[in-house]
Formats: C-alpha cells, sequence, structure tokens
C-alpha cells in the first residue's frame, strides 16, 4: 500500500496510541494499515509497507486475528494469504472494547468480589476502607452491567444516543 504522509502520519500515531492502551507498537500500525488499505494486504506488503520484521508482522497478525480485529482472506487465482481488518468502526470498537473488557474488567471484578468478601469477615480492617472497597465493586459491577446492556444496542440506535449527548439526562433528571 502507498503511504502518503498523511497515511503515514495516521498509521504512526496509532501505533503510538497503542502503547499507551497496553498494546504492541507494531500490533497497532498493522491495524491502522489494514484499516485504512482500500484491499486485502499479504504479510511482505506490511513488511515493506511499515519496515519491520517479518516475524514481527507474522507474531502481530495472529495476535490481531486472536482478537477478532483482522482475518486472513484469499483473493482468486493467488494461493497466498491476505489480511484485512474490519472496516466498519463501530464494530471495531465494539471487538476492541469486548477484547479489553475480558483482559481488564472481568479479572479486576473477579478480584474485587473476592476482596469485598475478605476484608468484610476481617476485624482489624477500617470502616472507611471496607467502605471503599465496596463502593469501588459496586461501579465496576454497575459498569460490566452497563456495557453487557448497551453491547446489543444496533448500531443506528447506539449512533443516536451518542448524538443526543447530554440532552438525554433531560430524560433521567430526578
Amino acid at each position: 500500500m502507498q503511504m502518503t504522509p498523511a497515511v503515514e502520519k495516521y498509521v504512526l500515531h496509532w501505533g503510538e496510541m497503542g502503547t499507551r492502551w497496553g498494546t504492541n507498537r507494531t500490533v497497532a500500525q498493522i491495524q491502522a494499515l489494514l484499516y485504512l488499505s482500500p484491499k486485502p494486504l499479504r504479510a511482505d506488503e506490511i513488511v515493506e509497507s511499515l519496515s519491520v520484521a517479518r516475524s514481527n508482522v507474522s507474531t502481530s497478525i495472529r495476535e490481531l486475528q486472536s482478537y477478532g480485529l483482522v482475518r486472513m482472506t484469499s483473493i482468486l487465482g493467488d494461493r497466498r494469504d491476505y489480511f484485512e481488518s474490519l472496516h466498519d468502526v463501530w464494530e471495531l470498537f465494539r471487538v476492541i472494547i469486548e477484547q479489553r473488557k475480558q483482559r481488564e474488567l472481568n479479572p479486576t471484578l473477579t478480584m474485587l468480589r473476592g476482596c469485598a468478601a475478605e476484608v468484610e469477615a476481617e476485624a482489624e480492617t477500617d470502616p472507611v476502607t471496607k467502605q471503599r472497597i465496596k463502593n469501588m465493586l459496586e461501579f465496576i459491577e454497575s459498569t460490566s452491567d452497563w456495557y453487557d446492556q448497551i453491547s446489543d444496542i444496533p448500531t443506528p440506535t447506539l449512533t443516536k444516543l451518542m448524538a443526543l449527548g447530554k440532552r438525554i439526562t433531560k430524560l433521567v433528571k430526578k
């Protein structure tokens, strides 16, 4: 894929943001490149575009496939493997959020439930500390439940909800 200055800027920035989100820079850059590419790319095209090692590309593609962000595809008459990203930004967002929930939120929820049960039985723990653990547990449970409820909302409906912004608070004011 021909990388114009704007495309290169996007891919490099996405890689930088990936490191801040806890993802390998090359993984994020490959996902960005595949997302922007008008056609599926071969691994050697990705190597050439990003100037990274073939082994790094292979490992990164496998990681992106395991997340459900990239899939392998074929082109009629060509025996080589091609790769493409999800194209719908909402679907990308949903997959990324679900992955983060599975890797980060769910283990935290499990840990908090255990801590809340343990700390409740500890006589030496300050009541303020107990309450703060309970508050955090309730918050994380609420966040997890909220995600579960909105994850099935169709994209057009979710888009309309987001467009409402803070005006939606008029519906729920006390």
